[in-house]
């Protein structure tokens, strides 16, 4: 306990801070929520120990406020920790946990608008992304600036329907209920068969004992992962412990919701991005009150301020999107083991595909493996076979009011396969991890491309919405009716989903289709109304990227065509192979999770490939043995270290300049090397340029300590940007 008139060091949450040296104007302890202020500016912040600047009296601050809530030990450390591995800074870790800072003031004064159900007006596009807002918020009344951060609409859109009587003011002040009434139990729902009564005995033994441990539920897709450790959640809960299940995606909870709504009589409180500034803040508050002891949310959930964790799930561990790249770069899945390591609870980890690391964990007995290898409820495991588009290319067709016939992306034998699927009343599903309708467009002649101006990129055609569009940093374009260089016809090469759809509605005109993909499920209800459509038979043919490579049970989906298998299997990342074979065997396990048999089709121009032989074989294990061999001869991760550094500069000159003098200075590394600069793949963002540096080391170098001096030495001048990122998901 620190007492009145004491100077401590306070954490505030901003990118470059370490802590600052502040005196007490009351008790406090170490952890403890105190107000400060810094050039002025106000900061909610944590005391981080005693100070230790050695600023004459006359120049430290007082604290503002001191707040009765605190951090705890294990969180403080675990800040130190995570700060040390990804070489972020201790403030920029502790602002991803007081990203709420509203959370400490009274509500504010907004005007509020409720949604009017009454009204006999249109429902466009547009108009529904709003009421999907509402939805997704449970109907709470919400102010303007939330309707448009959460239904990404522009402000016209809500001033008209303010105008039409859609959007009613309701209110001046922020609804604050603060209470969570939910009580979980177990309805009975669900009789675990042997093989997960197993597991879930194994898991709840961990939970009941307490102690850090981390558990591998290997599962094939379908095998019913989710209720096995739904029962590690009861176990947990009722013992007085929070939880906190992990989702690579909100939009995946579609079905989860009802899943665990049905196992526990009650919805769990759900977290992620497209929430209310109201609503995260009864969260944030919820939690660090203990009033909200379940939350299922994305990475950012990590980051609450929890109390009396029990136990972490982190499904489909494999999944990419728990590697964050904005506000800072770490590994979500490996921040919550380094979190129940320090705080001593397990962890479970839960995937049909897991990650070459987490497997090399479980090779060391660091973690332990639960397998299940049978599919809940005797539905078998579909047949997966390749078709060689060498042999059997696809024909043109022709597309209504156009007098040149198209390319063709769909084989003579997927066709037959889906027209027979159609006949038989089943639902098909088509994958290709592209969006879109073309991804180059290009003049024959002159060789003219379409490209960002402001990205080295080039420009995909959306269809949709008729213009060219970065994916990079969201730019839209005019599509050129002929070439700006030398007025000739230009052509789009390549197929995105959108491409796909035209040739299934050419090709199958009697299909219902429905697209879905980063551009058209925008929110967890536009998923929730597309499940229910294949539910209901609504819809004959879904069409999608990744997205529908995860999680979702169709029982009449028994036909999977993967129209471009080849696409991620020669990329210049070194888990190339590994990332195809994860989302080709999720995707394959769409197909045939009812009482009909399913069967997959893989178009490759390389049917002879080790990874699309793994997966029709089901042989995950050999391709993971060869995997990891090649891993092991070129010591990369998880044989070795990564850290790379990205130097981002708005002036292409002085970042030149800028990285040479940081390779001049760089150190040498005893079992390591540093490589670069070089030019990143993608030079340009945002008309910001590029260089990387990348540091490897041997599985057991201390490279942080390295880095964190070398770059310690360095001015870095104010339009030059560093960013780490260790152990690096994304080379582009």
């Amino acid at each position: 306990m620190f007492h009145s008139g004491t100077i401590v060091k306070v954490l505030i949450p901003n990118v470059i801070n370490t802590g600052y040296d502040y005196r007490l104007t009351g008790d406090a302890d170490i952890g403890q929520f105190v107000r400060v202020s810094v050039m002025a500016r106000p900061y909610i912040g944590v005391i981080y120990g005693f100070g230790d600047s050695n600023l004459p009296d006359n120049k430290i601050k007082n604290v503002s406020e001191i707040y009765p809530n605190k951090l705890s030990q294990d969180d403080l450390l675990w800040i130190k920790k995570m700060s040390d591995w990804t070489l972020m800074t201790p403030g920029a870790v502790l602002r991803l946990i007081i990203n709420v800072p509203d959370a400490f003031l009274p509500p504010k004064q907004e005007p509020l608008y409720i949604f009017n159900f009454s009204a006999n007006e249109k429902m466009t596009e547009m108009r529904q992304r709003v009421l999907d807002a509402y939805s997704a918020n449970d109907n709470t009344p919400m102010t303007i600036n939330d309707l448009r951060n959460i239904s990404h609409v522009g402000a016209s859109v809500i001033n008209t329907m303010i105008k039409r009587g859609l959007l009613t003011l309701t209110d001046t002040r922020t609804i604050e209920s603060d209470e969570f009434n939910h009580k979980y139990f177990d309805t009975g729902n669900v009789v675990l068969n042997a093989e997960q009564f197993g597991a879930a005995a194994s898991i709840g033994a961990a939970v009941d004992n307490g102690g850090f441990s981390v558990y591998l539920l290997d599962g094939i897709t379908g095998s019913g992962k989710t209720q096995v450790y739904f029962d590690s959640v009861l176990r947990a809960y009722n013992a007085g412990k929070s939880v906190l299940l992990m989702m690579p995606e909100i939009a995946l909870t579609a079905q989860f919701m009802t899943r665990f709504t049905s196992r526990f009589g009650a919805p769990p409180v759900v977290w992620h991005s497209n929430l209310t500034a109201a609503r995260r803040r009864e969260i944030w508050r919820g939690v660090l009150n203990k009033k909200i002891k379940i939350v299922v949310g994305t990475r950012s959930a990590l980051f609450l301020p929890w109390q009396d964790l029990g136990l972490v799930v982190i499904d489909e561990e494999h999944d990419t999107s728990y590697k964050q790249e904005d506000m800072g770069n770490y590994h979500a899945r490996d921040m919550a083991i380094l979190r129940a390591k320090i705080s001593g609870f397990p962890v479970v980890l839960a995937s049909a595909t897991p990650s070459v690391e987490t497997l090399h964990n479980v090779d060391l007995g660091k973690y332990k493996i639960l397998k299940l290898k049978s599919r809940f409820g005797g539905a078998s495991l579909p047949q997966i076979s390749t078709i060689d588009l060498r042999e059997n290319r696809p024909t043109d067709y022709m597309v209504k009011n156009s007098d040149s016939p198209q390319s063709g992306h769909l084989s003579p034998v997927l066709c037959d396969a889906i027209s027979e699927t159609l006949n038989a009343g089943h639902q098909v599903m088509l994958f290709i991890n592209r969006r879109g309708f073309a991804p180059i467009t290009q003049c024959r002649k002159c060789g003219w491309v379409a490209q960002c101006p402001d990205c080295s990129v080039g420009m995909t055609y959306h269809k949709r919405i008729g213009k060219l569009l970065c994916h990079m940093c969201g730019r839209t374009m005019t599509m050129p009716q002929k070439c700006p260089n030398c007025d000739n016809e230009i052509s789009m090469f390549g197929a995105g989903l959108e491409r796909i759809e035209q040739e299934v509605n050419v090709r199958f005109p009697n299909a219902k289709t429905a697209l879905v993909s980063s551009d058209t499920i925008m929110t967890r209800q536009t998923l929730e109304r597309l499940v229910g459509k294949m539910e209901s038979g609504e819809i004959d043919i879904v069409i999608g990227t990744q997205i529908l490579a995860k999680g979702h049970h169709f029982p009449n989906l028994t036909l999977v065509g993967v129209v471009d298998s080849d696409m991620g299997l020669y990329g210049t990342d070194f888990r190339a192979a590994e990332h195809t074979f994860q989302q080709l065997f999720q995707v394959a396990g769409r197909a045939g999770r009812g009482k009909i048999p399913g069967r997959v089709l893989l178009q490759t121009y390389q049917p002879d490939n080790p990874v699309l032989g793994a997966i029709c074989a089901y042989d995950r294990d050999s391709f993971i043995h060869d995997d990891m061999a090649a891993r092991r001869m070129a010591k990369m991760p998880p044989f070795g270290q990564l850290i790379a550094l990205i130097v981002e500069c708005d002036n292409e000159q002085k970042l030149k300049q800028f990285c040479d003098a940081l390779s001049a200075s760089a150190p040498k590394l005893n079992g390591g090397k540093i490589m670069g600069p070089i030019a990143a793949q993608i030079y340009q963002i945002r008309n910001w340029y590029r260089m990387r540096f990348l540091i490897a080391g041997d599985e057991n170098a201390k490279l942080q300590p390295v880095v964190a001096k070398w770059l310690s030495g360095v001015r870095v001048p104010s339009n030059v940007r560093i960013k780490i990122d260790v152990n690096p998901q994304n080379f582009m």
